[in-house]
């Protein structure tokens, strides 16, 4: 994805995105967590949000999580055959762009000695530690000193391992699910953007940067002479890892670039786990299969 100056100035978002769980018999009551509220950045403001639910919610609670996020409850004792969530939000979104050839003047590991001693220490040690879909394997370690090292320019090495991931990783949905580990997507060498938002965060933590997962939404453009299709769009991920001087760099190994003004965000945390749009259980006599769909519009007003 090709990245220019227009592309960090500031726009507003309408995000529309409907999840569908589709059961075979009814369901007599389910529980289910997740981020119905996008979150307040640096990069954006939430000008409105509205959440509809189908069957109405008995109970809907909100708190706002370790990381920040507006996290729900919803307890739904209807019965049902289909459990619709939908919302609506929309955004003012304007990213600074980094500068990179500014944070040349640390290494990667002054950098991560720097923010030992001037970074909020809750925040640094919160996203520097093991998470559990982010573990420090050996594969992870050598893979990350296969592109990047201490000694590299802070700004070349964010730079380095966002291409580095895209240029040696396929992007294949259907291949890992959100169980599999770093180990194994180097193995397969194939994955989707939440796969590649982990290997970055697993090589930077390596490195001693704290680094955090970022849930949202990317807009997308169909191909040339082509409309786009209602619900094509989905849910992105991507990594931000914490730089001297109380910064945050998001980098997005999935396309090959950094975050820029097309970026929603909607939650922070360790890893997906921390930040999972919908999960719960249900209570069912005789529910069957279900189905999951998932539609997502990202328009620019």
């Amino acid at each position: 994805m090709s990245q220019g100056p227009e592309d960090w100035t500031p726009r507003q978002y309408d995000v529309h995105h409907r999840t569908t769980y589709t059961y075979e018999g009814p369901v007599e009551s389910c529980f289910e967590r997740g981020f119905l509220a996008p979150r307040e950045t640096p990069s954006q403001r939430v000008l409105s949000n509205e959440v509809v639910i189908s069957p109405d919610p008995q109970v809907m609670t909100e708190h706002v999580d370790h990381f920040g996020n507006h996290s729900f409850y919803v307890e739904i004792q209807t019965a049902h055959n289909e459990l619709i969530v939908e919302k609506r939000s929309r955004f003012e979104v304007h990213w600074p762009q980094p500068d990179l050839a500014a944070l040349d003047r640390w290494t990667v590991a002054s950098a991560a000695a720097e923010l030992l001693e001037s970074a909020e220490a809750v925040e640094r040690v919160g996203h520097l530690l093991p998470s559990p879909l982010v573990q420090p394997a050996p594969e992870v370690v050598d893979y990350c000193r296969s592109v990047i090292g201490p000694d590299m320019p802070l700004g070349e090495a964010i730079l380095a391992l966002t291409r580095g991931i895209y240029r040696d990783f396929a992007y294949k949905s259907g291949v890992t699910t959100v169980r599999t580990t770093l180990p194994e997507l180097l193995e397969l060498r194939q994955g989707v953007c939440q796969d590649f938002a982990h290997l970055a965060i697993g090589c930077l933590r390596s490195l001693g940067l704290p680094t955090r997962y970022v849930s949202g939404y990317l807009e997308t453009q169909p191909p040339p002479g082509q409309v786009k299709l209602a619900g094509a769009d989905a849910s992105h991920a991507w990594a931000s890892v914490m730089v001297p001087g109380g910064g945050w760099v998001d980098l997005d190994p999935t396309n090959d670039h950094l975050a820029d003004s097309r970026y929603v965000v909607t939650a922070w945390g360790r890893d997906f786990r921390d930040v999972s749009p919908l999960k719960g259980v249900v209570f069912a006599e005789a529910a069957g299969a279900s189905t999951l769909n998932v539609a997502v519009d990202v328009t620019r007003v």
